[in-house]
Formats: C-alpha cells, structure tokens, sequence
C-alpha cells in the first residue's frame, strides 16, 4: 500500500486513540506521523485538526500500566515547544513502540533536512530565541 502524502509530507504512521483499555477505537481522536508534523485529528460533530511540528518535539516519555500491557496498549508523553501543546498525551493507543520509534527518527530526520540542533531552537529557560535577546541595549 503506497504511503499517503499530505501537507506535512509522507505519511509514516498512523494511530487511533482507544477507548479504555479494551483496545476499541470508539473515540474520534486520530494521530498521524508525517515527514514533518504530528497531526492531531479530533472530533465528531466539530473536527479539530492540530498540529506539532517535528523540529519543535524535544523530548517523549513512553509508559504502560499494567492494564494497558494487557491489552497491548501504551502511552506517550511528548514534549514541545508549541504554543496550543507543550504537552501531547498520546493515550491508549497499538504499536506505542513502533510509534515512539517512527516519532524519534521523523524528529531527528527533520533536524538534520533542516541543519538545526536542539540548542538552536530553545535556551536554558527554554523559551525561544527572540531578537531583543541578543539587543546591546539591555
């Protein structure tokens, strides 16, 4: 099956969040990995489509409770430096795995097509670099 291409790029992986922790994917929550965004599809009656960009993810946590191990679930936690989520929990979902993996490479990939490290995006309080920073004024 030919990988999707969307605004973000290929699609690399897709998942959807389940419902508790019986594995039905009863919810409206989809989370989709591309070359360069986590795109975040929600909704029924009003969808609502976000967006993280892959440069801006800095770090993930992955964790499973013990139910979630039964039913072969899993959590990710991941962190960024986006404004409408700074902090995406990624619940319930299959493959939690292979989708961190897919994520941490898409990351570092992006990284790389655009020439940028971690520390060229946040500083030490890890806001974002802005021109009045660097102004000899201060």
């Amino acid at each position: 099956m030919p990988a999707k291409t969307t605004s973000g790029g290929r699609e690399l992986m897709r998942e959807r969040k389940r419902w508790g922790f019986f594995g039905i994917p009863w919810t409206f929550t989809k989370y989709i990995l591309t070359e360069k965004k986590i795109i975040i599809q929600s909704g029924l009656l009003k969808s609502v489509e976000n967006e993280i960009l892959m440069y801006r993810v800095t770090d993930m946590t992955m964790s499973r409770t013990i139910w979630q191990k039964m039913f072969g679930l899993g959590t990710l936690v991941i962190y960024a430096h986006d404004k409408t989520n700074p902090t995406l929990e990624v619940k319930n979902i299959r493959h939690i795995r292979e989708f961190k993996n897919t994520l941490s490479d898409a990351v570092e990939n992006d990284r790389i097509r655009m020439k940028m490290r971690q520390s060229e995006i946040i500083d030490d309080r890890h806001d974002f670099y802005d021109e009045d920073d660097f102004d000899d004024e201060h």
